[in-house]
This record gives C-alpha cells, sequence and structure tokens, in this order.
C-alpha cells in the first residue's frame, strides 16, 4: 500500500465536524447532561489559579481561546478529548461545576491581572453586586465563541483515544499514566476503579515504598498495570518487535484489556495480592531497591528493572504450589547476575531490557 493509499484509508475512519458554538451553549450542553467532561479527570488536569483567571480574561479581551475537541458518542453524548481544563473552569466560574461525587465545586473567585487588575475577587454572581459581574459582562461571557472539533460516532472506535493521547502528552503536566488513567474512564470506568482500588493494596503500596511526588503522578497505577500486563505475557510475545515503544504498548494493552469482555479480573486480582503479600511478608520495602555487597545493605530508592524481574518472576510461578525459599537472597543475588547487571544499567531501553529480565526473573524464582 502506498502513502497516498494508506492517508485516504485512515482518512477514511475518522470523520470530523467543526463549528464555532458561544459559551452560552456550551453552559447549556454541560446543564442538559448532553457533555461529559469526566469529573474524574480534575485530580488528574491541575491548573493553578492564575490560568483560570488568565482563561476568563482572555475571553473578556476577546483572545481566541484554543477549540475543544469532543468526541461523539453512540448515546449521541460528546465526550470532551480535550479542553477539560478550559470547560471546567467556566464551569467553576459560572457556580455549576460538580465533582466526581456529584457534589457542587466551589466557585471560582477570581484574581486580578496585568492587564485586568479590577478582576481581584470578582464571581459571577452573588447578591453582592460590588463582588459580582454584572449583567453587560455576563453576556460578554456568554456571547463568546469557543470552537469545536467533533469526531463523530462513525469514526474509528479507537480515534478518540489517540486523539486524546497525542494533544494531552508533552504540552501538559500530566504523566505518561495520568493520560492513560483519562483514557481508561473513557472507555471503561469500572476497569479504572478496580486498577485505582488495585495499586492501592497495602501490601503492594509497602513494597514499592514510592515517593510522594510519584504517587501524586499516579505512577503506582503505572506499575499495576505493567504487573498486569506483562507478568503472564507468553514469552513469544516478549520481542523487542513486539513490544517496540513501550509507553505505547502498555497504552495499547491498556486499552485491549479494558474494552475486552473476557479480561478475568478475578485471576489477575488474586495473583497480584497473593505476590504483594508474598513480597512484603519476606522482605517488604527492600524489594524493589538496590543491594550493595559491600556494605550488606538495601540502599536508595525504587527501582523499575528490580520490580520487573522480581515482581514478575515470583507472579509467573506463584500459583504451582510452589515453596518460595531465599527470596531474599535470592534478590540479593540478581546484583552479581550479569543477565541482570547488563540489561538494566543506564542507556539500555526498556524494549531491549524487558525481553531479558522478566525471563529471567521467571527461571530465578522457578
Amino acid at each position: 500500500m502506498t502513502l497516498n493509499e494508506e492517508i485516504d484509508k485512515k482518512r477514511k475512519e475518522i470523520r470530523t465536524d467543526g463549528y464555532a458554538m458561544s459559551i452560552g451553549e456550551w453552559i447549556s450542553l454541560y446543564e442538559n447532561n448532553e457533555l461529559d467532561i469526566h469529573p474524574e479527570f480534575q485530580r488528574f488536569f491541575r491548573w493553578t489559579m492564575k490560568q483560570k483567571t488568565d482563561l476568563i480574561e482572555s475571553i473578556l479581551l476577546g483572545i481566541p481561546i484554543p477549540p475543544v475537541f469532543v468526541s461523539q458518542r453512540d448515546d449521541g453524548v460528546w465526550d470532551v478529548v480535550d479542553g477539560v481544563q478550559r470547560l471546567s473552569t467556566i464551569y467553576q466560574f459560572v457556580g455549576i461545576l460538580k465533582d466526581e461525587d456529584n457534589k457542587e465545586v466551589e466557585p471560582l473567585v477570581l484574581k486580578g491581572t496585568k492587564y485586568l487588575p479590577s478582576l481581584n475577587n470578582k464571581v459571577w454572581d452573588n447578591e453582592n453586586t460590588e463582588n459580582s459581574f454584572d449583567q453587560q459582562l455576563r453576556l460578554t461571557i456568554k456571547r463568546s465563541k469557543i470552537n469545536v472539533s467533533v469526531i463523530l460516532k462513525e469514526s474509528d472506535d479507537e480515534a478518540k483515544y489517540d486523539l486524546f493521547q497525542r494533544l494531552n502528552t508533552g504540552g501538559t503536566n500530566l504523566s505518561a499514566q495520568e493520560v492513560r488513567n483519562c483514557i481508561l474512564v473513557m472507555i471503561n470506568k469500572d476497569i479504572y476503579l478496580w486498577m485505582k482500588k488495585l495499586s492501592g493494596n497495602e501490601d503492594f503500596q509497602e513494597c514499592i515504598s514510592l515517593s510522594d511526588t510519584a504517587l501524586s503522578e499516579s505512577y503506582d497505577m503505572e506499575l499495576a498495570l505493567r504487573f498486569i500486563i506483562f507478568s503472564l505475557m507468553d514469552a513469544n510475545e516478549l520481542t523487542i518487535s513486539n513490544i517496540g515503544d513501550v509507553g505505547e504498548f502498555i497504552t495499547n494493552e491498556m486499552i485491549k484489556i479494558s474494552s475486552s469482555e473476557n479480561f478475568n479480573r478475578d485471576k489477575y486480582e488474586g495473583l497480584f495480592k497473593n505476590t504483594f503479600s508474598l513480597l512484603n511478608d519476606t522482605v517488604g520495602d527492600k524489594a524493589f531497591k538496590r543491594f550493595n555487597a559491600t556494605k550488606n545493605k538495601f540502599l536508595g530508592g525504587f527501582l523499575l528493572s528490580q520490580y520487573e524481574l522480581v515482581s514478575n518472576g515470583i507472579a509467573y510461578n506463584i500459583n504451582d504450589n510452589h515453596d518460595f525459599i531465599d527470596i531474599e537472597d535470592k534478590i540479593k543475588s540478581i546484583w552479581s547476575n550479569e543477565g541482570y547487571t547488563s540489561w538494566s544499567g543506564t542507556g539500555i531501553t526498556a524494549s531491549r531490557r524487558l525481553p531479558r529480565i522478566i525471563p529471567l526473573g521467571r527461571e530465578l524464582f522457578s
């Protein structure tokens, strides 16, 4: 297939429409439950008060606002693919934004800006007329327009997830897993909630012993997802050519899992809990830390390569009624194992590391 043919084929798979809509219309869509901004996203998108005020200032000054991308669901409701922060800010300012528990969020109180210092302490509407926007300013906001680009429901099912990832990676302060979490909420909220609960398992949290920053960026959920994907993966699939870019591979596998009717949650939940219960009972937070033979101590913080070897090695063997002996000694031994040290150092890409590290762990704990 030529490049032109590939382009023509993909263009036919993605059907779009676009036009300008007034903010008043955006407000009506939200109030009538015809627009889903996924309130769970509010924990991932972290706009500052300055960013929120700057948006309202831009609308008042007539500065063009970037378009909002939405995807049309089978029921006609629009899923917001890009523009969650913008719309949430507007809805919070107007006083209609609700959180994931369907409770109203405290209305936004603006701060003064360089160009509009009098915005300080202004609100949309309340009994204190001195601090409220007057009718003219409220109409200015409502009549201002924001363009919308609609991915129509006839499009390829994965188009909106690909678009979400492209629009929300790199230019935002979202981590890779926070982007995946948003995609997961759009595909299958039940799987997202299950994953979130799984990653909160006490044994798991004790073993990984992450920093507050890593936890705030949902790195624990990424580690849980990596476990689910790789723990029982067939050896034939653990190849460089199959894995490719690991971040993209994890996202694609997550989409497959969350879209599948045959995914066995109970099986993987049991495997996850048994693995980390065993690790916590035997080595605790030493499970994924570097062992220094000279000092005879586990030192430093969490190591992903050690996590990949140890957790997947135990998980692969744990259902064989296997007696795990000397787990701590085996973990120590990997630091003198050339098969590990050669493929876990700086400069080794994850796509090259995983096909060697995971089979080594399975053999070590067999």
